[in-house]
């Protein structure tokens, strides 16, 4: 902005949009000054890089709210968890299911952790079976981001919706 440019020739744009011509910094800043605003480097990377004479402080201002204006839209996707058992009952199992559906219908990641206790170790097989089975129900509503893994005395599954 004004004298922090550091190149010697800029091209300039008025306060319209008009083009100026290619100038030096000191005539652009003059130019600035009889339009009572400031002269501010837009394009620094062009040849030669391109200034326009406008308000800074607005333009902050401007610039400032645009970047809040995307925050706001942006959804921030957050991973619930549903820990299971290997011998889960039925009910139980459709109670855990329909939170899942909620979950992904929201728009967030789902980790389904399978935890093992004692002698469960020992049928890892029904575990994974009780797995693909929240995979199959979830077929057409979510993916199958990471497949099930042993992590210590449990199994972790992560489900995406599609």
């Amino acid at each position: 902005m004004n004298h922090d440019i550091t190149v010697d020739k800029v091209r300039c744009i008025d306060p319209e949009g008009e083009m100026l011509g290619v100038m030096t910094v000191q005539d652009g800043i003059r130019r600035a000054e009889e339009f009572g605003l400031d002269l501010v480097e837009v394009s620094p990377n062009a040849d030669p890089p391109v200034c326009k004479i406008l308000d800074y402080g607005k333009y902050k201002y401007e610039a400032q709210k645009k970047k809040n204006e995307a925050k706001k839209k942006q959804k921030v996707i957050e991973i619930k968890e549903i820990k299971l058992r290997p011998n889960i009952d039925e009910h139980d199992f459709q109670v855990k299911m329909k939170n899942v559906r909620k979950f992904i219908g929201e728009g967030d990641k789902v980790k389904v952790t399978m935890r093992f206790r004692g002698r469960e170790m020992a049928h890892q097989d029904l575990g994974m079976d009780v797995l693909n089975r929240v995979r199959d129900e979830m077929e057409e509503a979510a993916k199958v981001e990471s497949y099930p893994k042993m992590e210590g005395r449990q199994m972790i599954m992560v489900i995406a919706p599609r």
